[in-house]
């Protein structure tokens, strides 16, 4: 069996459609929801891993790319280096789901592992490169 994570950007006029589903009934996938961000009239971003045949998984991603979500591998991780932070918060402007943002007392950037959704705009953002894709 083979197994990919990728990170999944739809147009905010396929949120409402059954995107998950398919994969599991027309491709016989395994899918885990690592993390998704999915609200009605938005951009949606999903994060996924995919299970099955590797052939399958193939045509799983030509599905999606089919109903016009965009398809990239996902980082295994994004890391701050926080000894190089300089914490002019440049990357908090493009980070959407808001990992990361400015602590409005203290003025250092705050990283929340949890709400990340591995788009890496943080990454091309930062004039320092303090944050960066662990693989």
């Amino acid at each position: 069996m083979a197994k990919r994570k990728v990170v999944l950007t739809f147009p905010p006029e396929r949120v409402t459609q059954p995107i998950a589903y398919h994969l599991v009934k027309d491709f016989d996938l395994i899918i885990n929801i690592l993390r998704a961000e999915i609200y009605e009239e938005e951009t949606g971003r999903m994060v996924l891993d995919l299970e099955g045949d590797a052939e399958k998984i193939e045509q799983g991603i030509a599905y999606l790319k089919s109903q016009d979500a965009k398809v990239q591998e996902a980082a295994r991780d994004i890391f701050l280096d926080e000894d190089r932070c300089v914490d002019c918060g440049a990357c908090t402007g493009v980070c959407l789901p808001g990992a990361l943002s400015l602590n409005k007392e203290t003025w250092k950037l705050e990283f929340k592992k949890e709400k990340c959704v591995f788009c890496e705009l943080c990454v091309r953002s930062c004039p320092v490169q303090a944050i960066q894709v662990k693989f």
